[in-house]
C-alpha cells in the first residue's frame, strides 16, 4: 500500500469486476451527463463552458441547445407564477 495508507485506483480485485459492470459506460457519457445536470440545474452556459473547458461559448450551446428549451419553459412558468400568482 502506498504511504498515506490509502489505495491507489484501479488497484486491488475489484477493478475487473467494476469494469465488466460499467463496460457501456463511456467517460464522455458521464462529462455529457455532467455538463445537462448543471444547465438543468439553473448553472450559466457560461459556467458549464468552463466545467467543460470548451474555448468558445457557442460549442457549448451548440451541444447542449437540446436541455434549453426545458430550462426556458421552467423561467417562463415561474414567472408566470409571481407575476399572476
Amino acid at each position: 500500500m502506498p504511504a498515506g495508507g490509502r489505495q491507489q485506483a484501479g488497484a486491488g480485485p475489484a477493478r475487473p469486476a467494476l469494469r465488466a459492470a460499467l463496460d457501456w459506460l463511456r467517460l464522455h457519457d458521464l462529462r455529457h451527463a455532467c455538463a445537462t445536470f448543471l444547465l438543468v440545474s439553473g448553472a450559466s452556459p457560461r459556467t458549464v463552458m468552463k466545467v467543460l473547458g470548451h474555448s468558445q461559448i457557442g460549442l457549448t450551446m451548440n451541444t447542449y441547445a437540446h436541455v434549453l428549451p426545458d430550462i426556458e419553459r421552467a423561467a417562463v412558468d415561474e414567472a408566470a407564477k409571481h407575476l399572476f400568482g
